[in-house]
């Protein structure tokens, strides 16, 4: 008998509605929730808002204490299972709702290791309680679903110490809004510049910059941008004012933070900067000599363009691409590596637009021995491999966090990242396959008639699905890797220019508009969202040809800044009011070492006199390209380099034997120069023009000239030192 008064009274509680349902989320009480309270849509953002599903505590991978909960809600199912059923039912009580866990715990009322998160007299506490009054029903029939979030005001110009509360209003399917600023959960992506509370109350601080401000809510997002100047007088930065687009949005951008910008760098110091960007080495002495002494008043754009024209230009990106491709070796054979290096330096060589190189790489096919596009998917074997690096590399899209869970900052969860890699479901192979460290096999890339990806809690079967928009329809039979391929090539897809933009942007000015440079979000907004626009869609308007991209850039007075900084713009480290001075590429440093001392460096499986920057892998020994920071070859691409500078490598420069050969050889430049009739004045002048592409001032000659005007002196010895000693230096080692 008891045990069916207790059906009866389970069935009635799921039938009775709510009638104390009236959680205020606004703070003065507004918009409350309707009587009938839905899990999803009402409990999920409270155990979100407090933490309860959070990574320290019932959100990892195996819960706290015996209790998980879906990281951030994402799986609500899971959810309101592990409430009512698990633990048998202990964690909710529908005949006495307060002594539920999921209340007497987080209330402090019973021991809880993450402290009281909800007080009795809290607006969420009586929401749960409503909840467990109500029956704690899974849903609510005819719920609206949350269309999008967005919290005002959204942009905001702060003095030193000022502060403004946010609100976030949600937005359903029904037309209906409501107030969600108290269970929405705000996150800046620089607190030094402008700090958040838990409740939005946003607080700048003393540093000049932006700070984007994140609200989440039950899985959506929107961004409140906070600019901090420096406080004084502001100016426009005349030295970048002018016509071109680049010059004037980053102009915009430093106004409003009250920056200038620094002057335009002299001749020599651009000279040798777009040297470095576009061909991968410093300028030879005749080079600079011809450049310096050019009265054309359009010498900077004539060189630009014989740059580019260079064919040292396409091994220089090629070998920068091969970073984010190249393979190991030892993993997919020497022979598949190298056709593999020889296809994208073609695809250089050729200037081959952006949207083909991608294509054609992620739809390959045939033979690792004949097409070295194939060998991508020789390195990268299972969909979910595949997923990461494609979404990574050419969409800026960090998918890796949703092969486990949704992730944390973006609205990607499991269902998108394997809806994903079933685009590479049916990619087949024949062959003996990998049998590291040798793997010197043939194998042959094509699609098969079957292949499936599921969903690794449901094991449903998913279709192909892009992780947004919409993707061309798969005809029967047909390569779904075509489909993904159209997508994301597609000049609509921004994320797939701007990623490109971006990274070639970094290359060119050290730091990114976004960083990481492969991390585009809405939670992690570009530095100048409007010049991100501009690049992607001037890369798009000229059909992803990449070298009028680079021209674009580096003819811009914004490429062209010195990197000594003013009075009003010393604070400033990612908007560009002047030039970061950057490590030179290990590649390039060597190759210009080569250059000065006319000594060439012998590279096993290398034919003679080849350039460091032609390496097809990183396999190949070099001591000099280790010690300043190429990839490790055992790591998986996108491969990471060492751009800081070490005191390994400072040391390997003073002390290299081999560095030493090379400055010191009877072949080399400084012998030469030693035993020629050239006077010590126009010697001294050779070396920096040849190592810094400048003329030496006064001081400079006086001090070298003295040098060889000692009686005592030995003539090739002060030549072989002076030069040692030019490249010792910081002005050889940086770009700037």
């Amino acid at each position: 008998m008891m045990r069916f008064l207790l059906s009866v009274c389970l069935f009635l509680a799921f039938l009775l509605p709510n009638v104390s349902g009236s959680f205020a989320l606004g703070e003065d009480g507004s918009n409350p929730v309707p009587p009938s309270i839905d899990f999803q849509r009402d409990i999920q953002p409270v155990l979100t808002r407090f933490g309860c599903n959070s990574g320290p505590c019932h959100g990892k991978q195996r819960g706290q204490n015996g209790f998980q909960l879906s990281l951030l809600g994402f799986d609500s199912d899971f959810d309101h299972n592990a409430l009512t059923k698990q633990s048998r039912g202990r964690r909710i009580s529908l005949t006495r709702p307060t002594a539920s866990l999921l209340l007497s715990k987080p209330s402090g009322k019973s021991p809880h290791g993450g402290g009281v998160r909800l007080p009795v007299d809290s607006p969420g506490y009586k929401l749960l309680l409503d909840w467990i009054n109500a029956g704690a029903p899974r849903s609510v029939p005819n719920t609206p679903e949350l269309e999008k979030i967005t919290v005002a005001p959204n942009e905001k110009t702060f003095g030193h110490g000022e502060q403004q509360q946010l609100k976030v209003t949600a937005s359903y399917s029904d037309g209906s809004t409501r107030d969600v600023t108290g269970l929405t959960v705000f996150q800046s992506n620089e607190t030094p510049i402008s700090a958040v509370d838990e409740d939005g109350l946003v607080t700048a601080g003393q540093i000049t910059g932006e700070a984007a401000i994140m609200a989440r809510y039950a899985g959506n997002f929107s961004i409140f941008t906070a600019s901090v100047p420096l406080p004084g007088e502001t100016g426009q930065p005349a030295s970048i004012a002018g016509d071109h687009p680049v010059d004037q949005l980053v102009s915009k951008t430093l106004v409003r933070l009250g920056l200038d910008s620094s002057e335009v760098a002299p001749d020599h110091k651009f000279l040798r900067r777009v040297y470095i960007d576009i061909i991968g080495r410093i300028p030879t002495l005749e080079e600079a000599q011809k450049f310096l002494d050019s009265d054309d008043s359009n010498k900077r754009g004539v060189l630009v363009d014989q740059l580019l024209a260079n064919p040292e230009y396409a091994e220089h990106w090629a070998n920068k691409w091969a970073d984010l491709l190249r393979p190991n070796p030892y993993h997919v054979g020497i022979k598949a590596t190298r056709n593999y290096d020889e296809w994208i330096r073609e695809a250089f060589r050729k200037n081959q637009p952006y949207d083909e190189f991608v294509r054609e790489l992620i739809t390959a096919k045939g033979s690792t021995f004949r097409n070295g596009n194939a060998t991508f998917f020789r390195n990268r074997r299972k969909p979910d491999e595949l997923t990461t690096i494609v979404s990574q590399l050419f969409l800026g899209i960090r998918l890796e966090c949703a092969k486990c869970h949704h992730h944390p900052f973006e609205v990607y969860g499991q269902k998108d990242f394997y809806s994903f890699a079933a685009y590479f479901a049916k990619v087949g192979r024949k062959g003996t396959g990998i049998s590291a460290p040798i793997s010197g096999s043939e194998e042959f890339i094509y699609n098969k008639n079957s292949g499936s990806v599921r969903h690794p809690l449901t094991n449903e079967v998913l279709s192909p699905k892009p992780i947004f928009g919409e993707a061309p329809e798969i005809p029967e039979g047909a390569d779904p890797r075509d489909s993904l391929a159209a997508w994301m090539t597609s000049p609509d897809n921004h994320y797939f220019a701007q990623t490109m933009v971006n990274r070639i942007w970094t290359d060119l000015m050290k730091i990114g508009l976004v960083n990481p440079v492969d991390d585009l979000r809405a939670t992690n907004p570009a530095s100048n969202p409007e010049l991100l626009k501009h690049l992607g869609d001037e890369f798009v308007s000229n059909k992803f040809d990449i070298k009028k991209l680079i021209r674009h850039i580096v003819l811009s007075k914004t490429y062209s800044l010195s990197s000594i900084p003013t009075d009003r713009n010393a604070v400033d480290n990612r908007y560009f009011s002047r030039h970061y001075r950057q490590r030179l590429r290990a590649e390039v440093l060597l190759d210009s070492v080569i250059q000065i001392t006319q000594v060439p460096e012998t590279f096993s499986a290398m034919a003679p006199n080849s350039r460091a920057k032609e390496l097809w892998t990183h396999r190949i020994g070099s001591l000099f390209l280790d010690a300043y920071g190429r990839p490790d070859p055992n790591q998986d691409p996108p491969c990471e380099r060492v751009s800081d500078p070490t005191v390994v490598q400072t040391l390997h420069l003073m002390n290299s034997e081999n560095l030493f050969k090379k400055v010191t050889s009877d072949k080399g430049w400084a012998a030469e120069l030693a035993k020629s009739d050239i006077a010590p004045a126009e010697i001294v002048k050779k070396m920096y023009l040849a190592i810094y592409s400048r003329y030496p001032n006064d001081k400079e000659l006086d001090i070298g000239v003295n040098l060889y005007e000692n009686e005592e002196s030995d003539r090739r010895l002060i030549s072989e030192d002076l030069m040692w000693a030019l490249m010792n230096t910081p002005e050889f080692v940086f770009k700037d």
